[in-house]
């Protein structure tokens, strides 16, 4: 049997960065959306539990498919394993600011007023 395709999302939701893997992603029909399908998360048999990936499998559940803005993904990657599903902060020193997009860089360094 051939392996399906697996692909690792990173995108910012609600100031937090998600990661999760799910077996489709295309462009949406959606203007600016991404189209992601089929998520994967963790079997059922396991026995360790991991609360990041049940939190983010609570919040998807029943979810046939989400659409997330073209400017927060942070990158798609074709995987051959899946990982685990987390959410991480935004903030800390490993955040990088140039990286983000302006949208979520509202109020940072405005231009000072001229008296």
């Amino acid at each position: 049997m051939a392996s399906k395709t697996l692909f690792k999302v990173s995108f910012v939701n609600q100031g937090k960065i998600y990661e999760m893997f799910a077996r489709q992603i295309s462009q949406s029909s959606m203007y600016g959306f991404v189209e992601i399908e089929e998520l994967v998360f963790g079997e059922k048999t396991s026995l360790v539990v991991d609360p990041a990936e049940e939190r983010l499998k609570d919040e998807f559940s029943g979810v046939k498919r989400t659409y997330i803005p073209m400017h927060s993904v942070i990158r798609i990657d074709e995987v051959e394993k899946r990982g685990t599903a987390k959410i991480l902060s935004l903030e800390g020193e490993a955040t990088s600011m140039s990286s983000l997009s302006p949208a979520y860089l509202a109020g940072v360094n405005k231009p000072e007023k001229k008296s």
